[in-house]
């Protein structure tokens, strides 16, 4: 069984938020927006299998399975009911959350993420090479996928993947292979922002972004020029700006 090392910070009373990390980044990818999310919700972080302080399961698992252990999580710490944001994997977690539990998840954001993160063959490969050589076969590209070029604050998100179990970050990238709601999204009914970078990648707007705005009912889409795939950790300020209106504007019940 899938189970996430967590953290809670902010006010016990208050509304709660649930954040969702990216492929090889710990909880610590939020550290920016940390202080304004704090302010005004209880904030439920936590650590995909294998990063940061998570244990890597016994055999393989999927997005729904990383969802279902996001719900028991909540359960863990009394959340009935939360917003959800995600990074990447993260965001692929909070969508197949709000198709599997509907009534938990009162708002969405979903940060440079796609329902489908490409062919399946590519994640495989990748996942064979951490397991042959370890994260650190990724860790002198990996700026290069997750920043534009000018950015020069890459080195902690580096060290998260370099910190990574190679066979958590293995069964993560399988997950990945597998995943695809893009014939699902209409099934979501959370208010939902989705924020891309411009410069992203992985999961550039066209094509990724694009599609969930067009699946999901009502969604919004922010672009930030200047951000990559770490959009939340690159341009700190506009994305804690628009994740922070979007909860203010969609969020307002109990967290407990």
């Amino acid at each position: 069984m899938i189970a996430p090392h967590a953290r809670v910070d902010g006010p016990d009373d208050a509304p709660a938020v649930v954040l969702g990390p990216s492929l090889g980044t710990s909880m610590d990818l939020w550290l920016p927006q940390l202080p304004t999310l704090t302010a005004g919700w209880r904030v439920l972080r936590y650590d995909l299998p294998g990063h940061g302080g998570s244990p890597t399961p016994d055999g393989p698992f999927t997005v729904a399975d990383l969802a279902d252990a996001v719900a028991r999580l909540m359960d863990e710490h009394g959340v009935d009911r939360a917003a959800y944001a995600g990074v990447s994997l993260g965001g692929a977690v909070g969508v197949e959350l709000a198709l599997r539990a509907p009534d938990r998840v009162a708002s969405l954001v979903l940060c440079c993420t796609s329902p489908r993160f490409g062919e399946p063959g590519p994640w495989r490969e990748r996942a064979a090479l951490v397991r042959r050589d370890g994260t650190e076969a990724l860790a002198e590209t990996a700026p290069g996928r997750w920043f534009t070029p000018g950015f020069t604050g890459a080195e902690p998100y580096v060290a998260m993947l370099r910190a990574a179990d190679r066979e958590g970050y293995a069964a993560c990238c399988e997950a990945l292979a597998r995943f695809d709601a893009t014939d699902r999204l209409g099934g979501i009914t959370a208010p939902t922002l989705v924020i891309a970078g411009a410069d992203d990648v992985p999961t550039p707007p066209r094509g990724h972004a694009d599609r969930l705005v067009a699946g999901i009912p009502d969604a919004r889409l922010t672009v930030l020029d200047g951000a990559a795939h770490l959009a939340n950790a690159e341009r700190p300020g506009p994305v804690t700006g628009a994740i922070a209106a979007h909860l203010d504007r969609t969020w307002k019940g109990t967290g407990r």
